[in-house]
């Protein structure tokens, strides 16, 4: 041999082989073959002082700390069930959250129905503005006629418009 001091046995009792280019544990500071360096490899007992893993709430990403011989599954499994900020069972969203502005009326929406003249939001029994008594328009758009000085004449939409054009290419 030209190099005798050279390399060094893997410390695995059931291995004991020459590596010339061992690696050092640095948990334990014994030197291992390929075969044997990971700490599972070489059962280390110091293992858990440099194997340190922090699982994360898959809902809410915040660390769960676990202790030594807890379960890290069954943790975080009892985080979600009681701590998780974002539990999705428990903080659901109200759908029907736009409520009347009629008085009287305790009816909400789930969208808002704006009326354009005087900008309240009501529910459907009220949207109209001779439902909910309008006081924002003059007397006669109150009763449902426009008036001669209003905003000009928006395009009707749909079949009452096909019904218009048709009137006045019959006319």
């Amino acid at each position: 041999m030209e190099f005798p001091d050279l390399g060094k046995h893997c410390s695995e009792p059931t291995c004991k082989q020459l590596d010339f280019l061992p690696i050092t544990c640095d948990a334990c500071k014994q030197d291992f073959c390929k075969d044997h360096f990971s700490y599972a490899g070489h059962k280390c007992p110091l293992a858990f002082k440099k194997d340190v893993q922090v699982p994360v709430c898959p809902l809410c990403n915040v660390p769960i700390p676990v202790k030594r011989g807890e379960i890290p599954d069954v943790v975080v499994g009892e985080h979600m069930d009681r701590d998780c900020a974002f539990h999705p069972g428990r903080n659901q969203k109200k759908v029907f959250t736009h409520r009347c502005s009629k008085e009287g009326c305790r009816k909400k929406e789930m969208l808002q129905l704006a009326c354009a003249q005087c900008h309240g939001n009501f529910c459907i029994q009220h949207r109209h503005p001779l439902d909910h008594n309008c006081q924002a328009g003059s007397s006669s758009a109150s009763r449902g006629r426009p008036s001669a000085s209003s905003a000009p004449e928006q395009k009707p939409s749909g079949i009452s418009w096909l019904a218009q054009q048709l009137r006045r290419t019959v006319k």
